[in-house]
């Protein structure tokens, strides 16, 4: 039976999972906008929810939309947009990581990525419970 519930090993291996599949869809290109831009937007609100829970935050699901929300609000700034000018690779690979356009298209894809993730965490936590009572 496949071990979910809390343990911190998993969890880290499914924070480089979907690393890894946010890349990979950031770089293998299907034609099909819903996987080539969105699939990648809801990756990455998983990838902050799984590090708020790594971090041992309660309601890592509140905290994460809170941090995507500010984040994609932040593009409103001009911010984001003014570093992908910077004549140094470092605070344009953060302008790029930030995202510089605000869509609420993304306010829902990640939503979606962080719901997700909060569903398979709240089961596999009933899972891990329910095999502790039994």
């Amino acid at each position: 039976m496949l071990q979910t519930g809390g343990g911190r090993r998993f969890w880290w291996g499914l924070l480089a999972a979907i690393i890894a599949a946010g890349l990979l869809s950031r770089v293998a290109h299907t034609g099909w906008r819903l996987f080539d831009k969105y699939l990648g937007d809801a990756l990455y609100a998983a990838m902050v929810y799984v590090l708020f829970r790594l971090a041992g935050i309660a309601r890592a699901a509140v905290w994460a939309a809170v941090a995507m929300t500010a984040i994609e609000f932040f593009q409103l700034t001009g911010v984001p947009a003014h570093m992908l000018r910077s004549a140094h690779l470092a605070v344009r690979i953060c302008a790029r990581l930030l995202g510089t356009e605000f869509s609420v298209l993304d306010l829902l894809a990640y939503a979606v990525g962080i719901w997700c993730i909060a569903a398979f965490d709240r089961a596999a936590v009933r899972q891990r419970n329910a095999v502790g009572r039994g």
